[in-house]
């Protein structure tokens, strides 16, 4: 049987011209492997063919791309700007190309994103939280704030985008029951701030917002489309000491997109910061409202949630 470090080399190889994602890569495997592939695919986990390919673009990353990289020099991957590209090439040669193409990257985001706007952003960020993370979320519009404290009061106030993850979707009814009863919590509430490109311009000011914005979530995001050279680093030592996530939107394949830094989850909602935003913005009156309604009754009103605008 073809390992996984095999067929990331061997299908490499094989097309020497091209740089493919992990989830193109994945695809490949299903039509050069298909036995080794259907031995995997017995698992109940895996039985759809996009849980499949989804397992196998996990096992491409970490440890077999390295074992690939020891066991073969040409296996080549490019880390920025993301998504990560895997190609066959000459090693000396094509670093010096992706330093060229990292350089370059700080300076203008990507044809495939240049069009959208972060307008545009928010939609394909909350089909990405309802399929791949369960999430049901609801867009804030700052415009729907009252502003009634005058102008810059609310500055750096509204995240862009909320989320509420149901825990208890697979409990037992008695259970539930007492969840929603007792001093337990039935939900955890996600906060993202969006952003089309993250340079080492702009990087601080994007984070500090997304850290006032999501101050009384349990997890708070910093959205992004693309990351600049030099933003990574920034960002660990950023989100080590404050504890927001970076979550990286690939806007052409959402199965691409990735949480490249979890957030630190804080057990408890700070609920005086949540009522400032509820006493200005009317959409988050209404996603507070929703999530009481959740907690108290186990009852998902669903046309209320995942709604583009």
């Amino acid at each position: 049987m073809t390992s996984r470090v095999e067929m990331i080399i061997e299908t490499l190889r094989a097309f020497p011209e091209q740089k493919f994602t992990a989830k193109e890569l994945a695809q490949l495997f299903l039509k050069r492997y298909p036995a080794e592939i259907a031995e995997k695919s017995k698992n109940p986990r895996y039985s759809s063919k996009a849980g499949l390919v989804k397992q196998l673009a996990a096992e491409i990353g970490g440890e077999r791309t390295a074992q690939a990289k020891t066991k073969c020099p040409n296996i080549q991957t490019r880390d920025k700007p993301r998504p990560r590209l895997y190609y066959w090439g000459e090693p000396d040669v094509e670093q010096a190309g992706d330093e060229v193409e990292d350089a370059d990257a700080d300076v203008e985001i990507t044809t495939g994103q240049q069009a959208l706007n972060e307008q545009a952003l928010y939609p394909l960020l909350m089909d990405y939280c309802k399929a791949d993370l369960g999430l049901f979320s609801r867009r804030i519009d700052e415009r729907k704030s009252s502003n009634n404290k005058g102008s810059g009061a609310n500055h750096w106030l509204h995240p862009d985008v909320v989320a509420m993850e149901p825990l208890d979707q697979s409990w037992d009814e008695a259970v539930r029951t007492c969840v929603r009863h007792g001093n337990h919590r039935a939900v955890k509430l996600w906060s993202f701030e969006v952003k089309k490109a993250l340079t080492r311009g702009n990087v601080r000011k994007c984070f500090f917002q997304a850290v006032s914005n999501s101050s009384w979530a349990n997890l708070g995001y910093l959205v992004a489309t693309e990351l600049h050279d030099g933003v990574e680093r920034e960002l660990q030592m950023l989100c080590a000491l404050h504890g927001i996530g970076v979550l990286l939107l690939d806007v052409e394949d959402l199965f691409n997109s990735q949480i490249l830094i979890p957030a630190k989850e804080k057990p408890d909602i700070d609920w005086e910061s949540a009522n400032r935003i509820v006493a200005e913005n009317s959409d988050f009156h209404d996603y507070i409202e929703q999530v009481g309604i959740y907690h108290q009754t186990g009852k998902m009103i669903k046309t209320a949630w995942n709604k583009h605008n």
